[in-house]
């Protein structure tokens, strides 16, 4: 695994700063410069609205007695999305923008933790097969106080 964050580390940007001189070349240095700030701008107006969505959805969930196991995934993947648009170059910022399309997200997720059924919610009380959750509450009176 680390074998292959250290060959990404090395060959992304190597292609990002190909990839921005074939296109500076072909547009223009500073159509290319605008184009990087452009897409910078839109992914941090996107990730703002994506944050604030999964975080009211999140809300809504657990008002509903649901756990929001998935929105916590989901909040990670859209601030590696910011990261990524925030650094110069089209192949991070194509991924950056991949990543903030939920099913793109759940994806990724199904993928990364394929035992878990994460999209499905979580009730407080589940029945699993052979156990059953009995909820009992003990009163108890003393007679000896007025």
């Amino acid at each position: 695994m680390l074998r292959i964050l250290f060959l990404l580390f090395i060959s992304v940007p190597l292609l990002e700063l190909w990839l921005l001189i074939e296109v500076g070349s072909g547009i223009g240095g500073l159509t290319t410069i605008a184009l990087c700030l452009f897409t910078a701008a839109l992914g941090g107006l996107l990730i703002r609205w994506q944050g604030m969505s999964t975080l009211i959805d999140a809300q809504k969930r657990m008002a509903h007695g649901e756990a929001p196991v998935d929105h916590g995934l989901h909040g990670l993947m859209i601030a590696f999305a910011g990261v990524l648009l925030f650094t110069p170059g089209f192949i991070t910022d194509s991924a950056g923008f991949l990543l903030l399309f939920p099913p793109f997200r759940r994806l990724i997720i199904n993928r990364l933790l394929p035992f878990q059924q994460i999209n499905k919610p979580h009730h407080a009380y589940s029945h699993r097969k052979g156990s059953e959750i009995i909820d009992i509450e003990v009163i108890t009176h003393d007679k000896h106080v007025p």
